[in-house]
């Protein structure tokens, strides 16, 4: 079992890119005392699904701003805490396949140019450029956002996780939280299988469990995990390292280069439930679906 300390000043649920986040700029803040607990590995929960999309453009300028810190801080980490990140820049495409859509992707570069953010419209033609395995016959054109960048999902990201480290932080794996413990609706702690820690802060960050985390404290989440459905393609050729995203709304879809060849996934208007939040498996770290998987190779 874990050698648990019995009192943290901060204690962290989740060891995601959340989590290690909020751990890494609370010490940056000069909180020292805190404790990261994981009920398995680093990013092996929520994060370890993720697409690996970063695309700094957001529909408000807070967000857009929020997003670029994001993709700063990805590129800094490396060489703070000499561990990659696996982060690299590639710009993005985004198709229209309609008059109305391309309308909107006019306003987008339009609001890209007020946030300082490189857009550029491009017609059918030049987008098979970027992405020479499309088809164009049904595009109207497309929009390319330089500042749109991909954080690589094949490796957990450890960069926070070390930043927090360095900074202080204790990060315990291998433990769960079976209790937030509350005293006058406020939480004092949390319960674990490794022992109880008493807390001044009890911060929720574990990703697809946080609704389960909430309710232990008697708080609603409204969160639940929907099935997505994606493929991982052998290689392709024309597919080559640094292929912008592509990105098509009409067609529910996106596509990201991936050794040579493309994950290839949707969007689902109507994402389907996955299971209820208080059935998610147990341990679940690092896998798919228990049912028939989510992935296929093709």
């Amino acid at each position: 079992m874990a050698d648990l300390p019995t009192r943290a000043q901060v204690v962290v649920i989740g060891g995601g890119v959340i989590g290690t986040s909020v751990a890494y700029h609370l010490t940056q803040l000069g909180w020292t005392d805190v404790l990261l607990l994981e009920q398995g590995r680093l990013s092996s929960g929520t994060t370890w699904h993720a697409a690996g999309l970063v695309g700094q453009l957001r529909a408000s300028e807070s967000g857009t701003r929020l997003v670029q810190y994001s993709t700063e801080l990805y590129e800094r980490l490396e060489a703070e805490v000499g561990l990659s990140t696996g982060f690299r820049r590639c710009g993005g495409v985004t198709v229209a396949r309609t008059p109305d859509r391309m309308t909107q992707l006019r306003r987008t570069a339009a609001s890209a140019d007020a946030y300082g953010l490189d857009c550029e419209l491009l017609s059918p033609a030049e987008a098979y450029e970027r992405f020479p395995v499309i088809a164009t016959d049904d595009l109207v054109g497309a929009i390319l956002a330089a500042g749109r960048r991909p954080r690589r999902p094949d490796r957990p990201d450890p960069g926070a996780g070390q930043g927090a480290r360095n900074g202080g932080a204790r990060i315990v794996e291998k433990v769960r939280v079976t209790e937030v413990l509350t005293r006058d609706g406020a939480a004092v702690g949390v319960r674990t299988d490794a022992g109880d820690v008493e807390a001044e802060v009890v911060v929720n960050c574990a990703g697809q469990w946080a609704k389960q985390v909430g309710a232990m404290a008697g708080v609603n989440v409204p969160l639940h995990s929907a099935e997505h459905f994606y493929v991982v393609t052998e290689a392709i050729a024309g597919i080559e390292p640094g292929l912008p995203i592509l990105r098509d709304p009409d067609g529910y879809t996106y596509f990201k280069e991936e050794t040579g060849g493309l994950v290839v996934g949707g969007f689902e208007p109507e994402a389907k439930p996955w299971v209820s939040p208080d059935a998610i498996p147990y341990p679940f770290e690092f896998s798919c679906s228990r049912r028939t998987g989510n992935t296929s190779r093709s």
